[in-house]
């Protein structure tokens, strides 16, 4: 796997290669454009440039954006569903012009209207982010969420069902979230239910539509419906279910990616990223 980290773009875009360098990631996530606020200035030529500079200077990809966690594309208000996919369609075309092949994207939460009205709502809304966007090569990828409150993509049907019912859903993709799949009630942690989990998912919608997987272990227990991530081998699902992740070879060229507590020296990334790699079994091993 090509393991890494959600980095700050704090400073300019390309800001997140260098602290992606400095912790060792061979893969990075960001948000391009700041995750507090909805306003956001058209990109320059000069931030183009330096962003795609520093991704080669560094060598480390892909880069994969993550959608703002303001964006509701589920919300029964219009208004915020409205600015919800205009900001989806500013991200992904940033995404484009940047060269980062996938934007990660929360399916929303349907506030009160309930689960099937918000699962609408999402598609309408992803079925215009498509019209808007015809020929890009940059995808959303619908991440794998805990359930908790009245968030939506929780079961691995309501993403494939996103799928069969968006416009041109077959360029949406998927991103695996180890916590969000564990609390929302997959096991991951033993052998037998690893492989009935991504069983399920091939079978529902199809291991082909995996293209990032998040690497979070859990505070709170298998169904808990609760999102709160922990260190790599410092939570529920414990070391044993990353050693299974970082050597299946079904997941061998996919970016890997820590979402996990950090501070300002980062030297959390560091040491979880060293973990994972100590997982990791050799060839001839």
């Amino acid at each position: 796997m090509r393991l890494g980290a959600h980095e700050s773009i704090a400073g300019g875009l390309h800001r997140a290669f260098e602290d992606a360098r400095a912790v060792g990631c061979d893969a990075v996530q960001l948000f391009v454009k700041s995750n507090r606020a909805w306003a956001v200035k058209p990109l320059t030529e000069e931030e183009i440039r330096l962003f795609k500079a520093k991704a080669a200077e560094t060598g480390i990809g892909p880069a994969v954006g993550h959608a703002s966690y303001l964006l509701n594309p589920a919300a029964p208000d219009e208004d915020l569903w409205r600015r919800s996919r205009d900001t989806l369609i500013v991200e992904l075309e940033r995404c484009e012009a940047l060269d980062i092949p996938y934007l990660v994207l929360h399916p929303g939460s349907h506030m009160g209207a309930g689960e099937e009205e918000g699962l609408r709502r999402v598609a309408r809304a992803l079925g215009e982010v498509h019209a808007a966007t015809r020929g890009f090569r940059a995808r959303i990828l619908l991440e794998t969420t805990a359930g908790q409150g009245t968030n939506l993509g929780y079961r691995f049907e309501q993403l494939a069902w996103l799928i069969e019912n968006t416009l041109e859903g077959d360029r949406l993709g998927v991103c695996l979230d180890t916590c969000h799949a564990f609390a929302a009630g997959y096991e991951l942690r033993t052998r037998e239910g690893y492989e009935e989990t991504l069983d399920a998912l091939d079978r529902i919608i199809g291991l082909s539509r995996l293209l990032v997987i998040h690497l979070n272990d859990s505070k709170n227990r298998l169904g808990s419906r609760v999102d709160r991530h922990e260190h790599i081998g410092q939570g529920v699902l414990g070391l044993e279910t990353f050693r299974m992740v970082v050597n299946d070879p079904r997941f061998a060229d996919l970016p890997g990616l820590l979402e996990t507590p950090k501070s300002e020296d980062l030297h959390e990334d560091r040491e979880n990223l060293a973990v994972l790699r100590s997982l990791i079994q050799r060839s001839g091993s």
